[in-house]
């Protein structure tokens, strides 16, 4: 593992410090955590390895191993596991983080909430991701392209090297963060790593035209590291962690039970009295079979052919399907929309099918996505906090009653943003707020429009 202090003690040397950070891109691909976070991503992206390198295998008389290349090798690759990732984090950040002032979220950047998602989504796949303050906006680097660099005595993201590539023969490109500037770095195919741009600061504010040309009046950084990173939990491992071998036994047996219908659905012909025909004759009578739908018996006056039908047994892997998804369910503690499908469930009932999903995002998300959203505004200067509003399947007509008595007890924002929510158009309460504000404004200034008119007139103004 390379540190900080490891950093630190290279030294200004260019060329120790890109040695430095060869050395730590390869220690980082090679490492342990990043063979999990390529695996979680595959399976997050639709492909089992486990399923993918199955091969059916035959032994010999000898004993000798031989892959079956005869019978059907289905890879069925369920997607419970993106299922599951997209769910979680569009139930926590679906309608948006919202703040208490609101010039934060423009304060914050146009994207801040898909960025924020994003970076949720990639940390509970590959067990974290990181959050770069880039003065006015947030960007997102996943822990594949991230190598984050810590202190060796508060365990602290000190510094960080991002580092990516197209292919194996297009130029290596890498930046190393530190708490005083970013130096990027690029690696030609066939030639050495070289410094592309020096270390400058993150903070630049040029002035001048285009006609005489910018010129750099202020330069700075922040007050600490700007990148933030987002856990997937305590742990900071991929949420597939503990529940893979349940995937890949669903996948397995899904697999098999289409194996056996491909192999099981099958009609087979008996000859009898017809012992003179050999295999090529064999082959014959089934392509004539499947071309005319005639067959003819060769043999004696008692030779016939008889079709017969093989079922696949299917009923045994279903049932075993059909736990293997239940215990996912639990295990990921996942919402299961079936268990509220029907039109008369009440919103007690809807809750109770929630709670799962609910403790998983207490305990497990929320905390780490709000550490991180904390730190993002400690960099920016911004005094405010986070809070979500999850996105649920509700009684609509229940919850409306309910906060519509409400109102008389609540402030007119809050209801406004509670009524908006269960009718799915949370994405609208920033204009209808500034629409409210804008006639509430042009109201006052009808009013003392008036009151000027009646000064002028000598009309007695009662206020």
């Amino acid at each position: 593992m390379l540190t900080y202090e490891d950093l630190v003690n290279v030294g200004e040397s260019d060329r120790e410090r890109i040695d430095f950070v060869k050395a730590a891109i390869a220690a980082h691909i090679g490492s342990p955590e990043y063979a999990k976070a390529v695996e979680a991503q595959a399976y997050y992206d639709g492909d089992n390895p486990t399923i993918t390198n199955y091969e059916k295998i035959l032994y010999d008389m000898m004993g000798r191993a031989h892959v079956d290349m005869w019978t059907a090798n289905h890879k069925i690759k369920t997607q419970f596991f993106s299922m599951s990732v997209n769910q979680e984090v569009a139930y926590l950040l679906g309608n948006g983080v919202r703040f208490s002032e609101k010039t934060t979220k423009k304060r914050l950047g146009k994207l801040f909430d898909t960025r924020i998602l994003k970076a949720t989504l990639n940390a509970r796949v590959q067990g974290s991701s990181y959050v770069y303050w880039n003065n006015n906006h947030i960007e997102v680097f996943k822990f594949l392209e991230f190598l984050p660099l810590r202190g060796e005595e508060n365990g602290a993201v000190m510094a960080g090297i991002r580092h990516w590539q197209l292919a194996s023969d297009k130029p290596l490109r890498a930046t190393l963060y530190e708490l005083d500037g970013y130096t990027e770095l690029i690696q030609k195919h066939g030639e050495e790593m070289v410094i592309m741009q020096p270390k400058r600061p993150y903070k630049i504010t040029k002035r001048g035209t285009k006609a005489e040309g910018m010129e750099i009046v202020d330069a700075s950084n922040y007050d600490g590291f700007p990148i933030v990173p987002l856990y997937a939990n305590e742990q900071h491992r991929s949420s597939i962690c503990g529940k893979r071998n349940t995937i890949d036994a669903l996948d397995l047996v899904t697999s098999q039970m289409v194996n056996n219908v491909d192999e099981g659905n099958l009609i087979y012909w008996v000859l009898t009295n017809c012992g003179g025909m050999d295999d090529l004759d064999d082959a014959k009578f089934i392509e004539r079979i499947k071309t005319t739908h005639v067959a003819h018996a060769d043999g004696d006056a008692n030779a016939k052919a008889e079709a017969h039908k093989i079922d696949a047994p299917v009923d045994g892997s279903s049932i075993a399907i059909d736990k293997l998804e239940r215990q996912l369910y639990k295990d990921f503690q996942a919402f299961n929309s079936e268990s509220v499908s029907a039109s008369n469930q009440s919103a007690t009932a809807i809750r109770a099918a929630y709670t799962p999903i609910d403790l998983k995002c207490d305990i497990e998300i929320e905390p780490q996505v709000t550490e991180c959203i904390t730190g993002i505004l400690t960099l920016a200067g911004i005094d405010d906090e986070p809070n979500y509003q999850r996105n649920q399947i509700i009684n609509a007509m229940e919850e409306t009653q309910k906060i519509v008595m409400q109102a008389q007890f609540l402030p007119e924002e809050y209801i406004q943003e509670k009524l908006l929510t269960v009718n799915g158009d949370i994405d609208m309460l920033e204009s209808i707020q500034e629409k409210d504000e804008n006639e509430e404004v042009k109201r006052l200034r009808d009013a003392e429009k008036r009151l000027k008119e009646q000064q002028a007139n000598g009309t007695e103004v009662i206020e």
